[in-house]
């Protein structure tokens, strides 16, 4: 069984890894809709969109790997950390990793995630790291399509029938809590903004609220008000559904190490 590799304490790197980690984990969630979509064309839809996800997230694991030896440590590749870090060392949000739902419930989360990510690709194609801008420059298309195809569905069921209402408005009690953490700032998001890596997240709350507030507005849901819980995946203490992602994720590399088609 391939062991797992070791990072450096590196706060530029974690904060990549933030971002990758939460297109790789969301993309494994919305990978799990092939097949099961509601219509043929929302199977390739979602199926296309996580593949997106999946480029971004490569783009910065690359990025994070090369960090890493600046460093001083290991070289690494994309699919060393994607496949071989502990559950401890990856640092999504708790909000990527949520069980799929049903198809209200990822027309919600697609929502939520990807007005943020929009808004934090728009920041970064300003970053210090030339690398990463080029990245954010690409991504920033697809997110405003992510966002644009989530938002009409949310509209659509949100005035649709009696049912689909009570989809979306249960899926929004259940999902709303778990927003605040993207909005949370510590030592890692301090340090990216002081040296123009990127912006702390607390930077983004006002237009990200400004752009949900307006979609919201669209199928008349109201703002629900703060909570007083707080998830912890951006600093590595997971739901108990993150295991079971990685178990599926990473069994093939794990036991055929370096394992060729």
């Amino acid at each position: 069984m391939q062991a797992s590799i070791t990072l450096r304490d590196n706060p530029a790197q974690q904060y990549v890894l933030r971002l990758a980690d939460s297109c790789l984990i969301l993309s494994q969630r919305l990978g799990e809709w092939c097949g099961h979509a509601p219509v043929l064309e929302e199977d390739i839809a979602l199926t296309n969109m996580a593949l997106d996800l999946i480029g971004q997230s490569r783009a910065l694991l690359t990025l994070a790997g090369q960090m890493n030896a600046r460093a001083g440590g290991d070289a690494l590749d994309e699919d060393q950390l994607a496949f071989l870090r502990d559950e401890r060392d990856y640092v999504n949000p708790t909000l990527v990793e949520l069980p799929r739902g049903d198809f209200a419930f990822t027309v919600l989360r697609n929502t939520l995630l990807s007005t943020f990510l929009k808004l934090l690709w728009q920041r970064l194609q300003d970053s210090s790291d030339t690398e990463l801008a080029a990245i954010a420059a690409k991504a920033l298309k697809e997110a405003r399509y992510h966002q644009q195809h989530a938002a009409d569905w949310l509209v659509r069921l949100g005035d649709g029938t009696e049912e689909s209402r009570r989809r979306v408005e249960a899926a929004l009690a259940t999902l709303w809590p778990y927003t605040a953490e993207l909005f949370e700032d510590d030592a890692v998001d301090a340090a990216a903004a002081a040296s123009g890596l990127g912006p702390a997240g607390s930077e983004l709350r006002e237009a990200w609220l400004a752009e949900i507030e307006a979609i919201f507005g669209e199928v008349h849901l109201a703002l629900p008000g703060d909570s007083a819980f707080r998830s912890s995946g951006r600093r590595g203490v997971h739901s108990e559904h993150m295991g079971y992602i990685l178990a599926e994720m990473q069994y093939l590399q794990r036991a055929y190490p370096g394992g060729a088609w």
